[in-house]
């Protein structure tokens, strides 16, 4: 993706989001304690895994850091900007379903 349109669609995402090196999409979301940073992590795993596109995940006590790619081209494309969405939407869930092995 060229650096103007990764703008335009950056623009439109909006949310925090950032562009990283041209090369990755990145956001940290903030939670108020651990057991909600976690729900959201596995939210996010298991709707990148429905998917097929996978994020690099960084959780830690509090919060949450997305970085988004496509792999196969080592850059920004389009699918990457839906994900992000799809990500933010998430927060939107009430009750995150806790975790049940």
């Amino acid at each position: 993706m060229a650096k103007p349109q990764i703008q335009e669609f950056l623009t439109v995402l909006g949310n925090g989001w950032q562009v990283v090196d041209n090369h990755h999409l990145e956001k940290e979301y903030k939670f108020k304690d651990f057991r909600q940073a976690l729900d959201f992590t596995y939210l996010m795993g298991e709707m990148a895994e429905q998917q097929g596109h996978h994020p690099d995940i960084f959780l830690s006590w509090g919060k949450v850091r997305l970085a988004i790619w496509t792999h196969v081209i080592k850059g920004i494309t389009e699918s990457d900007f839906i994900l992000a969405n799809k990500a933010d939407q998430l927060l939107e869930i009430p009750e995150p379903r806790p975790y049940n092995p």
